[in-house]
């Protein structure tokens, strides 16, 4: 949607196909982290989207290991337009982007509309096929972008190859009641056991990380298990716990960790989830992928606007998006095993090494934390023209 706009904006013409009938899907990530922000207010767009229904404006993100308090990031000390990351539901940035996007007579949105293949004609990609309320439809295109997601039938269709990463961890979501005296703390870990803690105002978004192999197991002991490890590293949910009445108030998101070695082949880029799976560890997956976007518009609104895509235009997306793509997934792998995967399944109680609870007393080691997930090892700035200004 993102990069749709931006070149609608260019004055390209684009096509967005998505297959529900609405944005409305829960437990995707809400943080908005201040890269992304910046991008709005480059975009002039920042005041607009802050009036969108969001729970709060965060500066600190603390955390709960063991029995120490620690904080994971102090965004009051960004060098950013804004010093804050925004909790909004996916769904209202959704609806906000397609909203500005139709200013731009080139933007076209179709909803319900499935991308079920790809149309290939001499080793070229030239459209895709889909499906619609209507029934079978092709669109044919200069260039295919496949931005889908971690199950991306794009990527599926394209052949290109994919590197596993790993993931030894699901992710088990849930809501519970928000009270107003809550700690605002947003992860919990100790004995093995780890809570992910989302602010979507008058509840808790919960999520509990569990090796892949011992969710079939938490399940036959029963929901009672459950509710008393969420209450053994949060107090404070003891007597809201019992909403959760069965498995079938839990959503299971299968976590993969992955990345196209190459994103792209004449005709199709990937961008996004589509060509790199991220860990749910910082909340950083819907932030990297603006950043794909941004740049992807950057270096394809020219050629687009020239009617023809190279294959040097497409690599120069991924030479610009890949390292900072690596960097990160290595970052959530070692805050995973950290944190989270060295304890996960133990009972013994968790302890921060002592030289992070040292370096703790220093702004140094917050102000990289900062860098890496809030700000991005690479971030992108708008360059793309606006049509309806220069008119």
């Amino acid at each position: 949607m993102m990069l749709g706009y931006l070149l609608a904006r260019a004055g390209i013409e684009v096509l967005v196909l998505e297959k529900h009938a609405d944005f409305l899907r829960d437990f995707r990530g809400d943080t908005v982290h201040p890269s992304t922000l910046e991008v709005m207010h480059e975009l002039g767009l920042l005041d607009e989207f802050l009036k969108r229904p969001h729970q709060k404006q965060v500066s600190q993100i603390r955390a709960r290991i063991g029995r120490d308090e620690i904080l994971l990031g102090d965004l009051s000390l960004l060098s950013t337009h804004c010093r804050f990351m925004v909790m909004m539901p996916q769904w209202e940035f959704l609806d906000f982007l397609a909203e500005q996007a139709r200013r731009y007579p080139t933007f076209h949105l179709r909803m319900e509309t499935e991308a079920t293949g790809l149309i290939e004609e001499d080793g070229r990609i030239v459209g895709v096929r889909g499906k619609s309320p209507a029934g079978p439809l092709e669109v044919r295109a200069t260039l295919v972008v496949g931005a889908d997601g971690r199950n991306s039938v794009v990527r599926d269709c394209s052949g290109l190859p994919i590197e596993d990463v790993g993931a030894p961890t699901d992710v088990l979501w849930m809501r519970l009641s928000r009270h107003a005296d809550d700690p605002e703390l947003f992860f919990y870990a100790d004995r093995g056991k780890a809570l992910f803690l989302t602010d979507r105002g008058d509840y808790w978004q919960c999520g509990v990380p569990a090796p892949k192999a011992a969710i079939a197991e938490m399940q036959a002991k029963g929901i009672e298990e459950l509710r008393a490890a969420i209450v053994e590293l949060a107090p404070f949910f003891e007597n809201r716990v019992e909403e959760l009445r069965d498995w079938n108030d839990l959503k299971l998101l299968t976590v993969r960790v992955d990345r196209l070695r190459q994103w792209h082949r004449p005709g199709l880029v990937c961008i996004g989830d589509a060509a790199h799976a991220m860990s749910p560890v910082g909340g950083v997956g819907i932030n990297l992928a603006i950043q794909d976007a941004v740049a992807a518009a950057n270096i394809l609104a020219g050629p687009l606007g020239e009617g023809a895509v190279s294959a040097e235009d497409l690599a120069k997306i991924q030479r610009r998006r890949s390292f900072p793509t690596r960097l990160t997934q290595t970052v959530q792998a070692l805050i995973q095993k950290q944190i989270a995967g060295r304890g996960l399944g133990s009972r013994k109680p968790t302890r921060l090494p002592w030289i992070v609870r040292l370096m703790e007393r220093t702004t140094l080691p917050v102000k990289l934390r900062n860098r890496v997930i809030p700000v991005g090892i690479r971030p992108e700035h708008v360059k793309t023209p606006d049509v309806l200004k220069a008119a």
